[in-house]
């Protein structure tokens, strides 16, 4: 079975930055599509980023510019550089996979319907 591991969260202050971490168990990028996601308390799960091809990405509106995901094939590992953070970037931030068809972004929304397999999320606090 396919199972994730996320790490990197933390609490910074407004304006740091984090690095989180995924790292893939059992299946590979070969056959899997990942992204990341993120939930605040009391709010809907929200797609943060999407990587294909392992240079190709995606991004939520509200994170362009300042976020960066990533993979390193040979460490099974997916990354999410996480820049110019804001209190609104408070969140549970999940990795997740998909074994296929390929997710699908709509109207800037990600399609979490896509994605069979979760990580346990990583907490990540953003201070005024």
């Amino acid at each position: 079975q396919v199972q994730l591991m996320e790490s990197g969260g933390g609490s910074v202050q407004s304006g740091g930055s984090l690095r989180l971490s995924c790292v893939v168990s059992v299946g590979t990028f070969s056959n899997l599509y990942m992204g990341w996601f993120r939930q605040a308390p009391g709010k809907e799960r929200e797609g943060v980023a999407t990587i294909e091809n392992d240079s190709t990405a995606t991004y939520a509106d509200s994170v362009k510019g300042r976020f960066t995901i990533s993979q390193d094939n040979a460490k099974n590992t997916l990354y999410l550089q996480m820049n110019s953070l804001r209190p609104e970037d408070t969140a549970i931030y999940y990795c997740a996979a998909a074994r296929g068809p390929k997710p699908s972004w709509l109207r800037g929304s990600l399609l979490s319907a896509y994605y069979d397999t979760w990580g346990q999320g990583t907490q990540v606090t953003v201070s005024s």
